[in-house]
This record gives structure tokens, C-alpha cells and sequence, in this order.
């Protein structure tokens, strides 16, 4: 394969994370919508903690396990700013 093959293939795997990352965004927002009804917090650390040492435990590489939950951790973030943001109604 070329440079431009892998360029095109790195270009597709892009446009699935972005599907990706909304759909997760979304998700992340109907539960804001539970938590908000229930009066749940949207910030929970368990929940989180218990997605890092998931992906973790499956990370096959080459990304190091410190990356992979960086990564998530920035996913994570901007799914509790827009539940924040939709919880105030803004």
C-alpha cells in the first residue's frame, strides 16, 4: 500500500469516529435527561472509572493503556459539558 492508500483508509476510520463519537454524544444526553428527572448527579466517577479499566482490559494496541484513557477521558468530558449544558436548558 502507498502513502495515499493508508491516508484514504485513516480518512475512513475518521469518518466512522466522528459517527461514533455523536451517537455515543446522544446517547450520553438521553441519559442526561434520565439523571435530570431522577435527580441523579452527571458527573459519576464510578461509571467512569469503570470504562477506563474496561477498555483497558481489551486494549489490544499499539496505543498504550495511559493513552487509551486519556482518550476517553476527553470523550467523557464533552459528554458531561453537553449533559451540563442541556440539563440548564442552554
Amino acid at each position: 500500500m502507498t502513502i495515499d492508500d493508508y491516508r484514504r483508509e485513516i480518512n475512513r476510520l475518521d469518518s466512522d469516529l466522528l459517527r461514533i463519537f455523536n451517537e455515543r454524544a446522544a446517547l450520553a444526553l438521553k441519559i442526561g435527561e434520565i439523571k435530570k428527572v431522577l435527580g441523579i448527579p452527571v458527573y459519576d466517577p464510578d461509571r467512569e472509572r469503570r470504562i477506563f479499566e474496561a477498555m483497558t482490559e481489551v486494549n489490544p494496541g499499539p496505543l498504550e493503556n495511559d493513552a487509551i484513557v486519556r482518550l476517553f477521558e476527553r470523550v467523557i468530558d464533552e459528554s458531561r459539558r453537553l449533559e451540563r449544558l442541556r440539563t440548564k436548558g442552554i
